[in-house]
């Protein structure tokens, strides 16, 4: 296949640009209202973090929608009893109401609301229904937690620190206009995805009475101290988890359950094992402390145990040592006798109960419905005095609605958040295809979302997407940018090659100190599973994935020309030149491979895409986040570089205001799926299914 020239590239961006003007323009065709389109991004809604009210008689949530004017996600709380009915707004307005949680006895509710502005803590008397506002802080709190006599309310919140720069000139004339001082930084790790430049200071804890007052800072080290605060129960101290040694920024798996006195600010450690203990949860009985953790084996992907131990730190054991799967959202039985905790297997996130003895229930398996963007595991769920859970239902073809399951397993849908939306139109639920990889004939699990008029008598042009992670996992949920491909009449295959989690930690350490890998092979093995099925188009197939899976995509047209077109989404191109320039990469230096770049470049290069351009010759547009430092733009921009420089057909899209969560604004979201079709729609031929012959 020979290279296109410089004029059929220009042609080319010649088109791209009055295609995406068209799409601006009022004479486009009235889209197909029983399809999922852009501007449904704004009317979708979803429940999170349900709170099971202190009677046991209802829910208390998060009601999450799209708010159309100011680009962001909005936070309301609303209640539903536990029979579906009832269902009414407790705090719903134009402004943000979330993170509630409840006094020991029930009588009071704590809440975080920008009704005044900043983000500010707030009490509501049950009773009465009379609120006020407890704090007046200049920074946001997180992580409230009631101490059990109902007098305090613990948080954390960054706390910054004042930095004098060690020159400045100090003569600068008043009214005169300078450029800016200059940034002095003398941290490893300066900068934090979501924020940009990172400001001096720490995540610090906090107790404030709930009657009202000047909170008081109870921890002051340079290291952050967030995450769950529990409290013992005589109300005395608090148990946290901080990672206080002096090489965090390098160790940084490192953190420890500490305590701390409220009253001296005296701070003890109880834990002391080689990764994270984090997360912990005092028994209601006040004897014992659960947490995760685990032991660092210094791989790329280890999954968290559930432990026990005295409330003093003594006789630390694992309730999980055989379950090969991540346990996380941890939440004591209020008998005290068992532990319910989330984890997921085979791209869904589970539900269990494990007893003190380690005998371990399942309770459900279909949480999800939060990652709205892309088919990410997610879930929230609580638990009644009785042992019902409650919990964000997934049911892959609407986000996430309340469910409660009894404790003979049967499950009862409480909302109905986006029938408005949904009800009169056509979205497939996820089909799931296994197929064996050639590589060492392992079992590898996929999904199939299809066109909402598909017939499977006729061909379809294919989209493989792919997820980032590498370490993470995909499954059966609702996804915009999926439904929006298939609504687009594209069949989307995803699923979780090896790397992946939610399949225990030896499928996912095959990549360990060498991704991109065999996982190409197994993407390719999901391909060619759908292919077998009869109903794609072989000369249309198409392929994109953002972060870890945009490195694969890289990966994959510098292996194969098999496909018509790719979008490259936030990768990282050219692992020598991302150490140093990610937030992440005293991470990367140390889990992902055996050495620093310098001391060995080979390993680094030969995993690096850009190492493969010279092989390229799929048209490729490359997509990222302006604002991206997790696998920053000049990732981006060198691939872009290099592809015209290699005389690919190639275009480079900066997504304005985006870090690497794209999908962060739901107008950024709709623009990246939208100029992804655009690139695929420029180069799909025959733009009608064909029917097979």
């Amino acid at each position: 296949m020979t290279k296109p020239s410089k004029l059929a590239t220009s042609s080319r961006l010649l088109g791209a640009i009055l295609f995406t003007t068209s799409l601006c323009s009022p004479a486009i065709a009235e889209p197909d209202a029983n399809t999922l389109q852009y501007q449904d991004l704004f009317n979708i809604e979803y429940a999170a973090n349900p709170v099971v009210l202190p009677n046991n008689k209802g829910v208390i949530y998060e009601r999450r929608s799209m708010d159309i004017m100011s680009d962001s996600l909005r936070r309301n709380l609303w209640t539903v009893d536990l029979k579906g009915n009832r269902h009414m707004p407790l705090l719903s307005d134009a402004n943000n109401h979330y993170s509630p949680v409840f006094s020991h006895d029930g009588s009071k509710m704590a809440y975080l609301s920008s009704k005044e502005g900043k983000v500010q803590i707030y009490l509501r008397d049950m009773e009465t229904g009379n609120t006020a506002r407890v704090t007046d802080v200049q920074m946001s709190p997180s992580g409230m937690s009631f101490s059990p006599d109902g007098k305090y309310l613990a948080f954390s919140m960054f706390t910054a620190t004042k930095s004098k720069p060690p020159f400045s000139l100090s003569f600068k004339p008043k009214g005169a206009k300078w450029a800016d001082d200059a940034h002095y930084i003398d941290q490893t790790l300066f900068q934090r995805d979501g924020s940009g430049m990172k400001k001096p200071g720490n995540m610090q804890v906090y107790i404030v009475p709930t009657i009202g007052g000047t909170p008081r800072q109870l921890t002051h080290t340079a290291h952050d101290h967030s995450g769950r605060i529990a409290w013992s129960k005589d109300s005395s101290q608090l148990i946290i988890s901080a990672n206080t040694r002096e090489d965090f920024d390098f160790d940084i798996f490192n953190s420890d359950l500490m305590a701390i006195d409220i009253k001296s600010g005296a701070i003890s450690k109880l834990t002391d094992m080689t990764g994270p203990e984090s997360s912990p949860a005092i028994s209601p009985d006040g004897k014992l402390i659960a947490f995760t953790g685990f032991e660092d084996n210094g791989k790329s992907s280890q999954n968290n145990q559930l432990y026990i131990m005295k409330a003093n730190g003594d006789d630390i054991r694992s309730l999980t040592p055989d379950l090969d799967r991540s346990v996380g959202d941890i939440t004591w039985a209020k008998n005290g006798k068992g532990i319910y905790f989330s984890y997921d297997n085979e791209g869904k996130k589970h539900v269990a109960h494990v007893s003190l003895k380690g005998k371990l229930t399942q309770k459900t398996d279909d949480l999800g419905g939060l990652s709205i963007g892309r088919p990410y595991t997610s879930g929230h769920y609580d638990v009644t005095d009785d042992g019902r859970i409650i919990y964000t239902h997934s049911s892959g073809v609407r986000p996430a609605e309340l469910a409660i399951v009894g404790k003979n397993g049967e499950m009862t849908q409480l909302t109905d958040l986006n029938g408005d939306v949904f009800d009169h139109k056509t979205i497939n639920k996820p089909e799931q295809l296994t197929v064996q990889s050639r590589v060492d004939e392992r079992e590898l699990h996929a999904w199939i979302v299809t066109p909402p008029d598909f017939d499977a008598s006729k061909k379809y042009p294919l989209i493989l997407e792919i997820h980032g992670g590498p370490h993470t996992s995909y499954g059966p949920e609702f996804s915009t940018e999926v439904q929006l491909f298939a609504a687009a009449g594209y069949v989307v295959v995803y699923g979780n090659p090896r790397g992946s989690t939610s399949q225990g930690s030896e499928f996912a350490n095959l990549i360990d100190k060498n991704y991109p890998s065999q996982d190409y092979d197994d993407l390719m093995d999901m391909v060619n599973g759908v292919i077998d099925k009869g109903y794609i188009d072989e000369d249309n197939l198409f392929v994109t994935g953002g972060s870890g899976g945009g490195v694969l995509t890289a990966w994959i047209i510098g292996n194969t020309d098999r496909f018509k077109a790719a979008v490259v989404a936030k990768p990282v191109i050219n692992w020598i030149s991302m150490i140093g320039t990610s937030d992440i990469y005293t991470f990367m230096t140390r889990y992902w491979f055996t050495d620093l770049p310098w001391n060995d470049v080979d390993q680094y290069w030969k995993r690096s895409p850009l190492s493969l351009v010279g092989n390229v010759k799929t048209p490729t547009m490359v997509l990222t986040g302006e604002l991206d430092v997790r696998t920053p733009m000049a990732e981006s921009e060198q691939y872009y570089g290099a592809l015209r420089l290699e005389g690919v057909e190639s275009s480079l899209v900066r997504i304005q205001g985006a870090y690497h969560g794209i999908a962060a604004k739901p107008s950024n979201l709709a623009r990246k799926v939208g100029y992804i079709l655009h690139w695929f729609d420029t180069y799909k031929q025959n733009s009608e299914p064909e029917t097979k012959q």
